[in-house]
């Protein structure tokens, strides 16, 4: 059984948003939360909501899977 840990997780959005080319503001206003949120979610202190989840595969142009690194 593979155990959520939100530091990877977080580390998986910021990878994603650099190699997109976003920065945190520019991907915070895409996906409707503050730049701070957005910080919180990449330094793994804050959870994603599963509606955030949903944003970022979208604008991400990845699966959730990915994101939540259940695949890789």
């Amino acid at each position: 059984m593979k155990v959520f840990d939100m530091k990877k997780v977080g580390l998986r959005i910021k990878q994603l948003r650099k190699a997109g080319g976003l920065s945190q503001l520019d991907l915070a206003h895409k996906i409707g939360v503050a730049q701070n949120t957005l910080a919180q979610y990449e330094n793994g202190t804050s959870r994603v909501s599963v509606e955030v989840l949903f944003k970022l595969a979208l604008e991400l142009e990845e699966s959730a899977d990915f994101i939540l690194c259940l695949k890789d």
